[in-house]
């Protein structure tokens, strides 16, 4: 074997370490999400904690895999294909770092919600839903990142609309209770943080979704209409 044939695939090995250390990172992500959004709805205060304190590890993902690309990067010196790839890690792990510190958000509020006594306990059911879109939109992003499905991301950018619909929705009802009855006014101002994070998680992922596209297609889709995105991955 030559030289450059170990060379190469010893590169193509930290190019799926890299990869793989993502979707470790992502899942870990999905679960702090989860976990949140079942310690809002079961008033769990120590489950708050633990997801606060997890933040950490979310944080010291993303420097090490940051780290890792900039090795890679100042020693081999990657181009096209491989240089996008690079790229895309990059920018989904910020997104991710991100997610996880929308889920701590999500566990503060929740920690604040549960911990006072209320004239009128906050209803969960649309925020559940509007979770529930949003991990769904994490975990297809994520997908798509490991398949790099650019297909499966136009899907994820279109159900963003939706997520942001269920966000308008919210914010109207919360308007409503406040005004109707002014003591519900500090619950509904800590649900409108908690749906706004989920608002964001959903953003996150369309970002990492839009990133596959740019890797396959080698096309920025940011700030273009989910019609040019369809188009460009129809071309």
């Amino acid at each position: 074997m030559s030289s450059n044939e170990h060379t190469s695939k010893q590169f193509d090995q930290e190019l799926e370490s890299l990869r793989a250390r993502v979707l470790q990172m992502g899942g870990f992500v999905e679960q702090q999400v989860t976990l949140a959004v079942d310690a809002l709805v079961s008033a769990d205060l120590e489950l708050c904690g633990t997801i606060v304190a997890n933040d950490h590890k979310v944080n010291a993902m993303e420097v090490g895999i940051d780290e890792d690309c900039s090795t890679i990067i100042a020693r081999r010196q990657p181009a096209a294909g491989d240089l996008r790839l690079i790229m895309m890690v990059v920018k989904t792990i910020t997104d991710l770092e991100r997610i996880g510190d929308e889920a701590a958000k999500i566990a503060r509020m929740a920690k604040m919600v549960n911990s006072v006594d209320r004239v009128q306990q906050p209803r969960y059911v649309e925020i559940r839903r509007m979770a529930n879109l949003a991990l769904e939109m994490l975990r297809k992003s994520l997908d798509c990142f490991a398949r790099l499905d650019v297909s499966g991301s136009a899907e994820v950018v279109r159900t963003d609309q939706h997520v942001d619909d269920e966000f308008r929705a919210i914010l109207r009802q919360l308007i409503t209770f406040m005004m109707e009855d002014p003591r519900t006014i500090s619950a509904s101002i800590e649900i409108l943080f908690i749906a706004k994070a989920l608002e964001r998680i959903g953003d996150h992922a369309k970002n990492i979704s839009e990133y596959v596209i740019y890797m396959v297609k080698g096309k920025d889709v940011r700030h273009v209409t989910l019609e040019e995105i369809e188009r460009e991955i129809m071309a």
